[in-house]
């Protein structure tokens, strides 16, 4: 299948979009309780003010929507079937469908815990791109009992548009000469990479469709928006050069949010949540054996509003108590107390391999640095074997929201892809 629009043969690239992935999940694990019913996964059950993370398709057609409080989903849908997350099974149904698409070529990108590109241009031994995303959602539906749709385009950012354009369960072909019939009168927030803010700004500059944004003069994009301009009059007009990328050994960053049961406005309340993120994401960094240069934290209100903000230590680390101070300075100085927070992250960038980067001790850490290290390790060693709340600091004790942080089979992110990495070992992510 030829998918370029000249005259040689170009990428064939496949997305893999998991269906409601994480009710899909339950209901493949529990179909007597949740097949074909309308559910929910919210990351705070016991709460009515708990928010829904995902709902099933069911749920959705009777007004149930992702970041409604349970209390409000119930009220849209009062035979709603509220369901705790499992982040251990779900790393185990995603290991099961990369596994499915790695049988056909080993050029696979995990995007998230549910999603993945395939650059399958030399894989024409295992038939067309349409029977090969055939195949492997037959395959997927038949081992796992999920659902999924499969867009096939040229690149990567049509083949997630595409994806994207018929749910649940199809697949979708969308090649870049088919983008002035069926995207170019979409809003600009469509065309993937595009988020809300910056579709406001096109809208400032009269530019209100994707075929707007195809036609729009660059220079003018450019001077507004840098070279982001560039690529999204590109991005309009269907061209994406950027590869597919196999999930390498080494991670490029580590983070991990977490949102809310209930709104936090104390300064002592999201410091706690702050260090439980420091302990979870440093522990995740010395399971990769790195050492992290940039500390960022994200910080989201009640509207959705999002701001991150970062800052670069002068020594690389891989200790909680410095991710945790870096943290706490920027939240001081990036957030008003009073103000309410709805969701915190913490990501651990520029990491480099611990055993390739010199650290500069001075006079003053020389000697505490290598009893500091032998402590953290020998703490690592205690909470893999007893689990992670066999060694905390005083810091970490409590039962409030934050210290379910650690559990992992109830907290996590669908960006966490650190399970990828090492088949033999489920327990980081």
């Amino acid at each position: 299948m030829n998918l370029s629009d000249g005259a040689g043969k170009g990428r064939i690239i496949l997305h893999i979009d998991m269906n409601a992935f994480y009710c899909s999940v339950h209901a493949a694990e529990n179909p007597e309780d949740y097949m074909g019913k309308p559910t929910a996964v919210a990351g705070s059950v016991e709460l009515r003010k708990g928010i829904v993370v995902t709902s099933s398709y069911e749920a959705r057609a009777k007004g149930v929507r992702t970041g409604m409080t349970v209390r409000q989903a119930l009220s849209a849908c009062p035979d709603l079937l509220v369901i705790s997350p499992d982040f251990d099974l779900y790393r185990k149904y995603s290991k099961g469908f990369m596994r499915i698409a790695g049988n056909y070529t080993p050029l696979v990108e995990a995007v998230s815990i549910d999603e993945c590109f395939l650059d399958i241009t030399g894989s024409s031994q295992f038939g067309s791109a349409f029977e090969i995303a055939e195949t492997i959602a037959r395959r997927v539906k038949e081992e796992l009992s999920l659902p999924c749709s499969i867009g096939i385009a040229p690149n990567k950012l049509l083949a997630k548009m595409a994806s994207d354009m018929r749910k649940p369960d199809a697949i979708t072909i969308l090649r870049r000469r088919d983008m002035p019939k069926l995207l170019w009168d979409k809003s600009c927030q469509t065309l993937y990479g595009i988020g809300a803010r910056t579709a406001d700004k096109l809208l400032r500059l009269n530019i209100r469709t994707i075929g707007e944004l195809a036609a729009a003069d660059e220079s003018m994009l450019m001077d507004r928006f840098g070279v982001y301009g560039s690529w999204m009059k590109r991005a309009a007009n269907g061209y994406d050069d950027s590869p597919v990328e196999p999930l390498h050994e080494a991670p490029k960053s580590i983070g991990h949010t977490t949102t809310l049961p209930a709104d936090l406005t104390e300064r002592d309340q999201y410091r706690r949540v702050l260090l439980n993120l420091a302990d979870q994401t440093t522990r995740r960094l010395r399971h990769q054996r790195m050492v992290s240069s940039t500390i960022q934290i994200t910080i989201r209100d009640p509207d959705m509003r999002t701001i991150t903000r970062s800052v670069t230590l002068s020594v690389p680390t891989e200790a909680a108590d410095d991710v945790y101070a870096a943290a706490c300075k920027l939240m001081d100085a990036h957030w008003q107390e009073g103000k309410p927070v709805r969701l915190l992250g913490i990501t651990l960038q520029t990491l480099t391999p611990k055993k390739e980067t010199p650290l500069q001790l001075d006079l003053f850490t020389y000697e505490a640095e290598p009893k500091k290290e032998r402590l953290i390790t020998a703490m690592d060693s205690l909470r893999d074997k007893f689990g992670e709340s066999a060694v905390l600091t005083a810091g970490m004790l409590g039962d409030d929201p934050s210290t379910l942080i650690r559990n992992k089979k109830l907290r996590g992110t669908s960006l966490q892809k650190d399970f990828l990495r090492d088949p033999s070992d489920s327990e980081e992510g």
